[in-house]
């Protein structure tokens, strides 16, 4: 991808976010993105096929921004145990502020959720990447018992603390009460992984 064509679709994705934080996604028209681009309507969907793949790279965007904040958190100092915590909540005080400050962020977080699941699905592996490292320097710690399967634990994490992830898509809790829930699911979460477990996939993902 050529200087010339990053430039433009990164033109093209900043009109389309600040219509959309201003409009809200579904008011937002493919042709009106166009116009503040000062570009037809044509031309757009060479770099876009769609509103949700504009969509779809709004997340991404900010997705790498948490990654980013992730991989420092994994292989920054302190114990796993303090890490695992530490990861969770700040998993979800990123997507819980975001949401929370501007309820076209949260149209467009459903519009996806709905329309492109497998996109969720992918940031979800990416973020057991840094879960496996925090449970692999837990176990060399001492901290954590040996396990199997690392991957299959980090993934079983994902789904025990799934509510946290995006809370404005499964509850209206505060956020007090949302850490006050999280804090207690870690504390189960952790008394189980310092003792010997043996977890396998007894049926295999479809």
């Amino acid at each position: 991808m050529t200087d010339k064509t990053t430039d433009t679709r990164q033109q093209i994705l900043e009109a389309a976010v600040e219509r959309i934080m201003h409009y809200g996604y579904a008011k937002t028209t493919m042709a009106e993105i166009a116009r503040d681009c000062g570009m037809s309507a044509g031309n757009i969907y060479r770099f876009f096929s769609s509103k949700i793949d504009i969509a779809e790279a709004m997340a991404r965007k900010l997705n790498t921004e948490i990654n980013q904040k992730n991989a420092a958190l994994a292989r920054g100092p302190g114990s796993a145990p303090d890490k695992m915590r530490a990861f969770h909540m700040q998993a979800m005080h990123t997507t819980f502020n975001k949401l929370d400050s501007d309820a076209k962020v949260l149209e467009v977080a459903e519009v996806l959720s709905n329309e492109r699941p497998t996109f969720a699905n992918e940031e979800m592996a990416q973020e057991r990447v840094y879960l496996v490292q925090i449970l692999e320097q837990g176990i060399a710690e001492g901290a954590f018992a040996p396990m199997d399967n690392p991957n299959f634990v980090a993934e079983m994490m994902q789904s025990a603390t799934m509510k946290f992830r995006y809370p404005q898509l499964w509850s209206r809790l505060t956020l007090p009460k949302l850490e006050r829930e999280l804090n207690g699911v870690m504390d189960l979460l952790l008394a189980g992984l310092s003792v010997p477990i043996r977890v396998t996939e007894s049926v295999s993902a479809e």
